[in-house]
């Protein structure tokens, strides 16, 4: 998935968790920081090689045309391209469940305390696997342990985005509304104590 549906999804998973742990009594998550973490696998893995194609384009000493085209397979891996390589090493670093979980387990004991904002990484490993095809970046979900990646539908087809960023706007309506109706109902409360 693109990284702004990652972003926007995580956010619903955090303010929706922020709604049952208001009703319970339990500390909230901070939305940003889930959203970082939700984001966290894309940023790790194609912020270096962005930054090198930027770069090799304004300096003329790259040309969009020597990026492998999409017919190729998952990861490109390219003599001379090493930005492209980087990404798919890191691509496999970021989007791997036994990773996530060993900087999970670690910041647990370096601080004390489950960073549940954190569990956006994994919602980002577990939204790609089913959201990116054999042609583009598929999952390396269980790397190192094993090689297998689910072979799924593109993000990127137009159905499918469209379908996407639709649910996405229905979720975030109705938490507006959610969030609105709660704040009107004190004040509803209160006119009614003063009759």
């Amino acid at each position: 998935m693109d990284i702004f549906a990652h972003g926007l999804w995580t956010g619903v998973l955090a303010k929706t968790v922020n709604i049952k742990q208001a009703k319970s009594g339990r500390e909230k998550l901070n939305i940003w920081w889930a959203i970082f973490w939700g984001i966290f696998p894309d940023i790790f893995a194609f912020t270096i090689p962005t930054i090198s194609i930027l770069i090799g384009v304004l300096s003329g000493s790259f040309h969009l045309s020597q990026l492998p085209h999409s017919a190729s397979t998952e990861p490109p891996r390219v003599d001379g391209l090493w930005f492209l390589n980087l990404a798919a090493a890191l691509y496999q670093l970021s989007h791997s469940i036994f990773i996530f979980a060993g900087v999970f387990l670690l910041v647990r004991f370096i601080f004390k305390k489950t960073e549940w904002e954190m569990a956006g990484w994994i919602f980002h490993i577990l939204i790609d696997i089913p959201t990116h095809s054999y042609r583009f970046f598929p999952t390396p979900f269980l790397w190192p342990i094993s090689g297998y990646k689910f072979d799924g539908l593109s993000w990127g087809v137009p159905w499918f985005m469209i379908l996407n960023y639709s649910a996405l706007a229905l979720f975030y309506y109705f938490l507006y509304r959610r969030k609105r109706g709660k704040a009107t109902r004190p004040l509803k409360a209160n006119i009614n104590d003063i009759k």
